[in-house]
């Protein structure tokens, strides 16, 4: 295919003259039929990398994404656009289910989670001998490294994907090739996203996190009610500036919003609870300018880009570093000057302990996943079917995702594992993630350095002064 037409079909769809780098060399490389392992600041245009190529090939490509908001975000964005997508989950109706399955030859792109992709309706369609498959395209891949293991093991699976759609395709039928894209990857998940997908000889797409308009800041609430009042101050600082406020959960988000809006700052609320209708209306609310700023879950955001978002707050901290930085990404895009400013309770825990509280019941969460897995392993057939263990015990497909990532299980295709013969302990919980957030948090050196050297940009890194995090604010005074 000839550079120029991929170039004319790009300004004909999206309006735009040139690709942004790296955007030309992803695309490159997907319509190349090679695998890869892409990682793009946030904002940085990773849906058009393998919107495109899906639109200049012939055959379906899945995105496997982990969020339904996500989903339906870029397939309503792809339809306005009058382009052949479509997405499948468990929140549609049956019958949009059964449409969508029904017309399941015309799409270009379908958008489903690993646990709707793995379901036998889904799964017979793909499987069908004469539908041809383009590729395999892991949107917020850094999920599979997240949550595989004991939140949503069906990603743990996804290694087995491509050799099993194969088996039922035609022997003529073109190379399949699997991506994975992310704003958010230290060099250990990357490595763990090559093994687990069985990528072959991945071009690895690597680009800087760093923001140089983003002012990154911490600061330290005394009590519940100061944490309250310091973001009541932070936000009429503003004045009316288009923002986001970050909690952790969906509680969280309806009761803050309605004390910001008794305080006289006109707000709404946005989680994953909420049905999609509804996340529509706010989503295109705050875009309009109806609201200056939401209260949110980690739900709201992604994939929905307003420029024009000059702040974030975060009400609590995130659990994991991935997380912060997907979610301050999304201040800045425009390239004018940002700022992101998260709330901590005091290192002690004694005045205030809710930060504490909730990393430690996150902890306390994934320990007793991994100690139910650990009393279910001599009861597991050393051969068998996810949907038998499934049906055994419901805590059965953690416990095989985490004897996969551990090495000790593999997956023959994405319904039959076998339990290698050494398998007889489990590893604990680790922990490096949440470790490595409450380090950031106390760190004194430049915060975008930190971050920096996380993500594996180590001599960046060393010579980082971003100048405009608190940081390096304290230090020039």
């Amino acid at each position: 295919m000839e550079w120029e037409e991929v170039r004319t079909k790009f300004k004909q769809v999206w309006g735009y003259g040139d690709f942004r780098p790296p955007q030309g060399e992803v695309i490159a490389n997907l319509l190349a039929k090679r695998d890869g392992v892409v990682i793009l600041a946030t904002g940085g245009g990773k849906s058009i990398c393998f919107q495109l190529p899906a639109l200049l090939q012939s055959g379906l490509t899945l995105v496997i994404s982990p969020l339904v908001a996500l989903m339906e975000d870029q397939v309503q964005d792809l339809q306005r656009r009058q382009l052949p997508a479509a997405t499948i989950h468990s929140n549609m109706t049956k019958n949009d289910r059964w449409q969508v399955l029904k017309n399941f030859g015309q799409w270009r792109l379908l958008y489903l989670s690993p646990e709707t992709l793995f379901s036998p309706p889904v799964w017979e369609k793909l499987c069908h001998p004469k539908l041809a498959i383009a590729g395999i395209m892991l949107d917020e891949a850094h999920c599979l490294v997240q949550w595989g293991d004991t939140f949503r093991p069906a990603y743990r699976r996804l290694g087995a994907l491509r050799p099993a759609l194969l088996k039922h395709k035609e022997k003529n039928h073109p190379p399949i090739p699997i991506a994975a894209f992310t704003a958010t990857a230290d060099p250990q998940v990357q490595s763990e996203l090559c093994a687990c997908l069985q990528l072959q000889d991945p071009h690895v797409i690597l680009t800087s996190p760093y923001r140089q308009n983003l002012a990154l800041h911490v600061e330290i609430s005394w009590s519940p009610q100061g944490r309250k009042e310091r973001s009541i101050k932070y936000i009429r600082s503003q004045q009316g500036e288009v923002g986001l406020v970050y909690v952790r959960t969906r509680k969280d988000s309806e009761e803050l919003a309605a004390w910001f809006n008794s305080q006289g700052l006109k707000c709404t609320y946005y989680h994953g609870g909420m049905i999609p209708k509804e996340r529509r209306q706010i989503e295109k609310a705050w875009l309009e300018g109806a609201y200056s700023f939401v209260v949110c879950t980690s739900a709201f955001g992604v994939g929905i880009n307003n420029p024009k978002t000059r702040w974030v707050l975060h009400f609590q901290s995130p659990l994991t570093i991935a997380e912060y930085v997907q979610e301050v990404g999304r201040a800045g895009r425009d390239g004018k000057a940002a700022a992101a400013l998260m709330l901590v309770s005091e290192p002690t825990g004694l005045l205030d302990n809710t930060d504490r509280n909730r990393y430690q019941f996150f902890l306390q969460q994934q320990r007793k996943i991994v100690q139910r897995a650990r009393q279910l392993l001599p009861k597991l057939p050393r051969q068998g079917t996810y949907e038998e263990v499934s049906r055994m015990d419901a805590d059965a497909p953690a416990a095989l995702g985490l004897l996969h990532r551990a090495g000790k299980l593999v997956w023959h295709d994405p319904f039959h594992y076998e339990i290698l013969p050494d398998a007889c302990s489990l590893p604990a919980v680790d922990e490096t993630a949440t470790m490595q957030m409450q380090q950031f948090i106390r760190t004194r050196r430049c915060r975008w350095s930190f971050l920096l050297e996380v993500f594996g940009f180590v001599a960046e890194a060393k010579t980082m002064h971003c100048g405009i995090c608190d940081n390096c604010l304290r230090q020039k005074q």
